[in-house]
Parts: structure tokens; C-alpha cells; sequence
């Protein structure tokens, strides 16, 4: 399986702490931004192979086993610091063992779990990959790093303290936690390629059913919900949230997300970390506002009113790899159609919602 090294802080914010603070900042964001150029060095490597063999990911027959009936193990694993060739490291807490004490490790766990209870309880979703695949987390990653990411095959945390998270913040986010394993639900089912207008899909995807997991998990309504991922984790001299899906530029200091089509952000996808791979977490806000808006426009439990919908358009195999905003939006109302009607309360709310951040959709028929 390709890994797919998707990261929850955006390189742009890692550019501002490290153009902007101090010297302890600026080191700790930069070592940060360059550790990130080289591991995607690795996986542009390794795609570029299966492409030349015409392979995909999914020829490769070294997929995850089917995992018990029982449920996937939740294994969580002490980096102690180092690098990624260490990983995962030393085991600290599996499935049937009691609370460490160490928060991170802790967090961890209680997150993965809650994620996977999520996907399975709402969607009868058996873990990340569909098929029972363990719950791997590896925390401490090496010292003062400012990020999470998923591998493509497990989840590594940083403990922050570097001038963006606050120590110890990214295992506090439940949304974060989520936000990453969803990343790990897209590479096994829509797979959309990580740069341009996929790429920001992906982002959002992970962005959707990361609030979704924390709403549920808190029984909280589309309508009292903040909306923001990552809410009370940043450095608070940057400000409150890593993203704010239903205003979308206003999470921190600096945000740079486009709250519309009009101030769509069209960026190259090249190895200037300014460029974000071609917006994949500029761009993002588009698509995440349009489910924030359809969602507060029904009202009730998000995770039981728009959540189905996209679900279904992640997961149900016709969101092809490289599909834009537009694909997915018309692919979105087309399910709300098939689930609820056409002219349907819920398909109407979900072509407002594109609407509102002026993707292009097919003509209504009506």
C-alpha cells in the first residue's frame, strides 16, 4: 500500500511561526517543514514506481489482514523521540490494557477508539480500511514536532510545543485524531490524489468526518456546533482553531482559506511548501463550508443528516482519484437524491450548500 503521509498543520502556518517567531519557533517549524519535504520525497518515489510498472495500490498484495471479529486491536506505541525509521516503537498500551497515566498515550488510544466506534455504530464500517485493519499510534515523535500525520499504514503524533501546538495539544483534539484516521478511510476507498482539487476533497473529507466523531461523541447539533477542528490546541498567540469550516479564513491568525469559488486559491502542485501541494489545505475550506452550510440548513445530528451523503460518495466507488469540487458536488446531490428523494429537504440543503460557496452545479431540473 502507497504511504500517505497526510499531515493535519498546514505548511503555511509552519511558514508563518517560522518567517514570524522566535528563534526556538522558527527551529522547531522548520525542522518540522523539512522533515515533512523529505518523507514526501519517499512516497513521490514509490508512486512514481507502481506507475511506471502500471501498478495502483491496490495491486499490491501486501494488504492488511482481516482482522478478528472481534474488533481491530488499539495499539499505542512510545516513539521516545526518534525518527521514522524507529517507528512504531515501544509498546505502551494495547487493546485490553488499563490507562498509562502518560496523557498522550492515553489520548491516543480514547481518540482511535472513539473513531472506530464512530465509523462502525454509524456507518457498520469494520475499522479504517473496511476490513478489521489494527489501530496503530505511535506518540512522541521526534522532540518539539509540530504535527500528525497518517502514514498510510498507522498514526504519529508529535508532542508540539514548538511554536504552533501548545505541548502536548495534538492527542487533545479528538476532531485531529479523527480528522487523520479518515485519511486512512480515503486511501482505501475514493483514494482522490493528494494535490489540486482532489487533494483538497481529501482534506476535507477528514475535516467532515473529524468534527462528525467529536459532534457525536459530545451529542452536539449542527446548530450550537463551533464547526472548528482543532479548536483550543494552537500556540494561543495564533488563535483558536487549525480550521473553521463554516467560516472558512477566520481560525487563526494568518488563516488563509478561501471562504468561496471567487477567492479559490489556484496554486501549482510542486515542492514549494507556500503552494501546499496545490492548496490541499487552503483550498479545503470550500468544500468543508458547503457541508457546514447544508448541515446547519437541516438542523439536527450532522453525523445522521449530511454525513450519510458524503459517506456514501467517499465510500461508494464513484468519486474517481482526481475528481474536482465540481465531480463531487454534483456525485453529492445526486445521492441525496437517491437516499431521500428527489426535491428532497436534504438534497436541497446539500445543492445549497455548493451553492453558497459557488461551485458549479448541473442545472436543476425543476
Amino acid at each position: 500500500m502507497i504511504s500517505c503521509r497526510c499531515e493535519i498543520a498546514p505548511p503555511s502556518l509552519l511558514l508563518r511561526v517560522a518567517e514570524r517567531g522566535g528563534r526556538d519557533a522558527r527551529d522547531a517549524a522548520l525542522r518540522t517543514l523539512l522533515v515533512s519535504a523529505a518523507l514526501r520525497s519517499r512516497r513521490t518515489a514509490l508512486g512514481a514506481t507502481l506507475r511506471r510498472f502500471g501498478l495502483s495500490p491496490a495491486d499490491l498484495e501486501f494488504l492488511p489482514a482481516q482482522a478478528p471479529a472481534t474488533g481491530p486491536e488499539n495499539t499505542v506505541y512510545d516513539a521516545a523521540g526518534g525518527e521514522e525509521e524507529a517507528l512504531p516503537g515501544r509498546r505502551v498500551r494495547g487493546t485490553d490494557d488499563p490507562p498509562t497515566g502518560d496523557a498522550a498515550v492515553d489520548q491516543a488510544f480514547d481518540g482511535a477508539a472513539a473513531t472506530a466506534t464512530f465509523y462502525r455504530e454509524v456507518f457498520g464500517r469494520d475499522s479504517i480500511d473496511g476490513r478489521g485493519l489494527d489501530l496503530v499510534s505511535s506518540v512522541h515523535f521526534r522532540r518539539r514536532y509540530d504535527n500528525a500525520f497518517w502514514t498510510g499504514d498507522q498514526m504519529v503524533y508529535g508532542d508540539g510545543g514548538g511554536g504552533v501546538f501548545v505541548p502536548g495539544g495534538l492527542t487533545r483534539s479528538l476532531a485531529v485524531i479523527a480528522h487523520e484516521l479518515t485519511h486512512g478511510v480515503t486511501q482505501f476507498s475514493a483514494g482522490l490524489e493528494y494535490r489540486g482539487q482532489s487533494g483538497a476533497l481529501n482534506e476535507s473529507f477528514s475535516d467532515v468526518f473529524g468534527v462528525l466523531v467529536e459532534h457525536r461523541a459530545g451529542y452536539v447539533d449542527a446548530a450550537s456546533a463551533s464547526w472548528l477542528v482543532g479548536e483550543g490546541i494552537l500556540d494561543p498567540s495564533l488563535g483558536g482553531a487549525l480550521r473553521n469550516m463554516i467560516a472558512p479564513g477566520t481560525a487563526y491568525s494568518g488563516d488563509d482559506q478561501p471562504a468561496d469559488m471567487d477567492a479559490y486559491a489556484d496554486l501549482p502542485a510542486d515542492d514549494d511548501p507556500r503552494n501546499d501541494n496545490g492548496g490541499v489545505h487552503i483550498n479545503s475550506g470550500i468544500p468543508n463550508r458547503a457541508f457546514a452550510e447544508a448541515a446547519r440548513t437541516l438542523g439536527g445530528r450532522a453525523w445522521e443528516t449530511v454525513g450519510p451523503i458524503w459517506y456514501e460518495v467517499l465510500t461508494g466507488g464513484r468519486l474517481a482519484p482526481t475528481a474536482d469540487f465540481a465531480a463531487c458536488a454534483a456525485l453529492t446531490v445526486t445521492v441525496a437524491g437517491e437516499r431521500y428523494g428527489e426535491s428532497s429537504a436534504q438534497q436541497d440543503a446539500v445543492r445549497g450548500g455548493w451553492e453558497a460557496v459557488k461551485v458549479r452545479l448541473p442545472a436543476d431540473p425543476r
